[in-house]
């Protein structure tokens, strides 16, 4: 079986093609204009390739970063025409995006000697955190994972009603406790629970209150200190669930979730019927964390493994 042939397959790549028809017409319209009427790469195509980029939410920095890669390339070939322009973007593109290291996601299999294995799921209310966490309960458990959901988003009144919704939908059981609860109870009360179960994955939410950066990092460190009293390596993963439709905002909340807490990877949300997705492009060069999952619609199977090379190739179809 190839790398991705299980869960990544014509079915999921339509699905990927079709959640991000919006940003490939955006981003689409967007360098056509640059082009426009142009024969070679020059000088204004490049400032009008370099608006373009960044008008598709792109970003400042990472749009600077393509086109100080392909100014190299016209550098380096000395003549480089307008129709190769896209098939080096995506090259370049793909280039800058990072891959995840460990084989577990690409099949929803985990680390051997790993278990259970421990995901603390963060970001702010709204972003989609508690229907990620059902996709993935949902995906693992296709897999033939034993899951087990812990509760420890306790500050808000329909959190843990939500997630114990996602719990039945996926068919997995959930620990949780009343709302006002410590959360690192809760977290470590599921550790344990899981460790009498013989459980294989464990996901945990988090609170999705944002105060301040201090709050977060006490918070989410004492939860870490709780869950290490059982498993001393855990979490396994920090995941940072964004939400992909709301743009340059998605690329504000990483930057402070990553200089609150060890964030490891990256899930971006709602890219279905947005023309923003070219901020997974800003999010994952900036911070050079692996993007491990993309949101492309309201199924459960519509929680994507992220394929980079699949990715970008959508973005550009029929470029």
């Amino acid at each position: 079986m190839g790398l991705f042939d299980k869960f990544f397959g014509k079915k999921e790549k339509q699905s990927l093609d079709e959640g991000l028809e919006k940003t490939r017409e955006n981003i689409f319209s967007r360098i056509t204009k640059a082009v426009a009427g142009k024969s070679t790469v020059d000088e204004e195509v490049l400032d009008n390739l370099e608006d373009a980029l960044v008008s598709a939410d792109v970003g400042i920095d990472t749009t600077v970063k393509i086109i100080e890669r392909i100014e190299q390339r016209v550098a380096k070939d000395k003549y480089l025409n307008t129709s190769e322009l896209n098939r080096i973007l995506q090259e370049e593109i793909e280039s800058m995006l990072v891959d995840a290291k460990e084989q577990s996601y690409r099949d929803f299999s985990t680390p051997q000697g790993t278990k259970p294995y421990v995901i603390l799921v963060v970001g702010v209310n709204g972003v989609g955190k508690t229907t990620t966490i059902g996709k993935l309960a949902h995906n693992f458990k296709t897999a033939g994972k034993s899951v087990l959901l812990g509760a420890a988003d306790t500050f808000r009144a329909a959190a843990v009603d939500q997630l114990t919704i996602w719990s039945e939908r996926a068919g997995v059981p959930i620990v949780k406790k009343d709302m006002g609860s410590d959360p690192a109870s809760v977290a470590f009360d599921t550790v344990n629970s899981a460790m009498a179960r013989g459980s294989d994955v464990v996901i945990i939410d988090t609170a999705g209150r944002l105060h301040n950066k201090a709050h977060l990092m006490d918070e989410l460190s004492k939860i870490r200190r709780v869950i290490q009293k059982v498993i001393p390596d855990a979490p396994h993963e920090v995941l940072l669930v964004l939400d992909g439709s709301t743009g340059q905002n998605a690329l504000e909340q990483a930057k402070h979730f990553t200089a609150a807490t060890d964030v490891t990877a990256l899930a971006i949300t709602k890219l279905d019927g947005t023309a923003k997705g070219g901020v997974v492009l800003a999010i994952a060069s900036q911070f050079a964390i692996p993007v491990k999952f993309v949101g492309v619609g309201e199924k459960m199977e519509d929680l994507l493994v992220f394929n980079k090379h699949e990715f970008v190739d959508s973005i550009f179809k029929g470029m």
